[in-house]
């Protein structure tokens, strides 16, 4: 039998404390109803011997200590969980907010997920198309893989997120694969570029989308990414579909776990983010993965700004611990209007090599993208040194790997939002920038690559030279 307590103590922040309870659980979901008849719901986020401290999901405002009741449901959140969730869009919490009918649920599942046994984990080793060069060549993304995008304030994140959910796909399982995108604190008009952009694009049909935006309550935040990862899970394990997920803005859940975390009046860490910030982000990034004995997997792509743009901020600097790398945008590439600005040189995919090589990718994979970027990274110094120096202290070579790097930004990075190109067609771009260059000077490559790929004669493009 459900009890119900008029023993509400104190309302700070998100957070109520309710005394004298009996027999509550950690995570136990809590109705706490007015007089009026008002009824929000609430999660038990610290459990003691007579008192239990409860956030509230829709916030505290309004609410009275003197006139709030509290029952406990004896359950977890959960989610309620369907095949019927493909092209619906949820709010937070995972109530259908896109004027569609309810989901009637196959099953409910535990939003906190259950940890996987290190030993019945798969290693992630096949390749997942995303369309844009930097990340399929250089930065390659493979299946259980978790790989975030490292942005700042005014940085097109959004629009690189669209074109990922538009694009990517595994390429021997097209039509098995599913996006779930979670939109975490971000603004209405945000949120309306990414429904419109996938209902446009017909991207909707295979994605699930649950969008919190910045006007909810922060509490709900917390939740957002819980609830997109159990659908993605549920699509994955059950369903045996090959589901990316799509967090952003990870800065945003932080912010509220901060915010949360000031309510309970807890010893700050770093900059004022809770002690336990790392451990928290973990048990997201972690139910990434492949099992031995499933079909499906779940590959996640979080998204975070920076602030300030500063990479040693506690969350791009935790994420980078716990995640396989990170895509990071440029500023400066952005200003000279080349999109998607992915700086390449910091950047870096650390299953890249797994997921490429005949049979996946292509045999020359590997070796031309070592060869592009050791050449970008001799053009980029050759250009810094021609500022302090002058051209005229370059050597020729210096001037032709100066050349590479103005013609790989232009030509190889800026294929700007719409364009989906396919693994073959990046290779194909990466070989005739190559040719650009004295073959000589292609030291990372094999001659039977060189020989099979490298364009010659009426192949190479003159204006390129």
């Amino acid at each position: 039998m459900l009890k119900e307590y008029r023993t509400v103590s104190e309302i700070a922040g998100p957070l109520m404390v309710v005394e004298n309870v009996k027999g509550v659980k950690f995570d136990e979901l809590v109705q706490v109803r007015m007089d009026s008849g008002e009824v929000r719901q609430g999660q038990v986020l610290e459990v003691s011997d007579d008192y239990a401290v409860v956030q509230v999901f829709e916030g505290t405002s309004n609410l009275s200590a003197e006139e709030s009741k509290a029952r406990f449901l004896g359950t977890g959140l959960t989610l309620g969980v369907s095949p019927d969730m493909m092209g619906r869009v949820f709010d937070g919490l995972g109530k259908p907010k896109d004027d569609g009918p309810q989901i009637i649920p196959e099953k409910r599942i535990d939003v906190n997920g259950e940890a996987i046994n290190p030993m019945a984990r798969d290693f992630p080793d096949e390749f997942i198309q995303t369309g844009i060069s930097t990340i399929d060549h250089l930065n390659t993304l493979v299946r259980g893989q978790k790989l975030p995008i490292f942005s700042a304030s005014g940085l097109p994140h959004k629009e690189i997120a669209a074109q990922i959910a538009r694009q990517a796909t595994v390429p021997s399982q097209e039509g098995n694969f599913a996006i779930v995108f979670a939109a975490i604190g971000i603004p209405f008009e945000e949120a309306e570029f990414f429904v419109e952009e996938f209902r446009k694009t017909g991207a909707l049909d295979r994605s699930v989308l649950f969008m919190n935006l910045a006007n909810d309550p922060a509490i709900e935040r917390i939740a957002t990414p819980k609830m997109a990862l159990t659908a993605a899970e549920y699509l994955a394990f059950e369903k045996g579909m090959h589901v990316l997920v799509i967090m952003t803005d990870m800065t945003n859940y932080c912010e509220a776990l901060r915010e949360i975390s000031a309510a309970r009046r807890e010893v700050p860490g770093r900059r004022g983010y809770p002690g336990y910030l790392y451990t928290n982000l973990a048990t997201l990034y972690e139910r990434a993965g492949r099992l031995m004995d499933k079909e499906g997997s779940v590959t996640q792509i979080p998204i975070l700004t920076m602030p300030d743009g500063d990479k040693t901020h506690p969350i791009p600097d935790l994420t980078g611990y716990i995640t396989e790398g990170q895509i990071i945008l440029s500023r400066d590439l952005y200003k000279r209007n080349i999109n998607p600005p992915v700086d390449i040189l910091p950047s870096l995919s650390r299953l890249k090599d797994k997921g490429t090589g005949e049979g996946k990718t292509r045999r020359d994979h590997a070796a031309t993208m070592n060869q592009i970027y050791a050449a970008y990274s001799d053009g980029k110094a050759a250009k810094e040194l021609s500022i302090v120096l002058g051209e005229s202290a370059l050597s020729d070579i210096d001037k032709k790997f100066a050349r590479f790097a103005d013609l790989f930004e232009k030509e190889y990075v800026n294929q700007g939002f719409d364009t989906n190109r396919t693994i073959e067609e990046t290779l194909d771009i990466g070989w005739k920038l190559l040719a650009t260059l004295p073959k000589q000077e292609l030291s990372r490559i094999k001659e039977e690559f060189i020989e099979a790929y490298l364009p010659t004669g009426e192949d190479v493009n003159p204006s390129w030279q």
